[in-house]
């Protein structure tokens, strides 16, 4: 009897060992799939031939005319492109406050050299470091100047001035050219054209219809 306990013992033990050494093919397997080349579809890297598209490449190019999502007009022009970023604005509007920010952002990174009132004369140029004069943005030669072309000064550079792109983001470049032409509108510049209507203050219907009380002597 215990030589036949033995035997059922060791039998188990061995099935269990079996079992627990198993591949995974019996364990893993999900049987029949329903859609086999969904559940173990084929990788394609992006620079290996891919049958799936004409051209054999699996990175596609952007659709004709797109802009990446994050990327505010005009950044998706080319540097050097001067002829479409001169014909280029913006329908931004920007409040008080927003305008106000972008003079701060003026001062911060372009007063040094175009100076706190828009003059070109800012520290650096009148220390003598430099011997070209900044843009002086009271001039006849930057008061009409296109907004599109002053958004790609401050994301490219232009001459000695060099990028501002790591600074300043696209909401902010526009802010810092909306102050500027808000100054150049008050010097004889275009009419500004980036503030917010303001719209009017909301009444009440029912208590401007009702006409005011007046108090009369008991």
């Amino acid at each position: 009897m215990n030589k036949i306990k033995s035997i059922l013992v060791a039998s188990l033990v061995l099935t269990v060992g079996l079992m627990s050494c198993d591949s995974g093919d019996i364990r893993r397997s999900p049987g029949h799939i329903y859609a086999p080349d969904m559940t173990y579809s084929r990788a394609y890297d992006a620079y290996t031939s891919n049958p799936n598209f004409d051209d054999s490449m699996t990175s596609r190019l952007p659709v004709t005319g797109t802009i990446a999502r994050g990327h505010q007009l005009p950044d998706h022009l080319k540097e050097g492109d001067t002829t479409a970023y001169k014909s280029f604005s913006t329908s931004m509007k920007f409040s008080a406050a927003e305008i106000k920010e972008g003079g701060r952002l003026f001062n911060i990174y372009c007063g040094i050299c175009h100076g706190q009132n828009l003059d070109g004369q800012g520290p650096l140029f009148a220390s003598g470091k430099f011997a070209s004069m900044p843009a002086n943005f009271k001039d006849a030669k930057y008061i009409h100047m296109p907004v599109g072309q002053m958004y790609a000064a401050v994301k490219y550079g232009k001459n000695m001035m060099g990028s501002y792109a790591s600074q300043l983001d696209g909401k902010q470049r526009w802010m810092v050219i909306a102050y500027i032409k808000q100054f150049q509108s008050k010097n004889g510049g275009d009419a500004f054209a980036f503030g917010e209507v303001e719209a009017p203050a909301k009444t009440d219907s029912a208590t401007a219809a009702k006409p005011m009380a007046v108090n009369e002597p008991k």
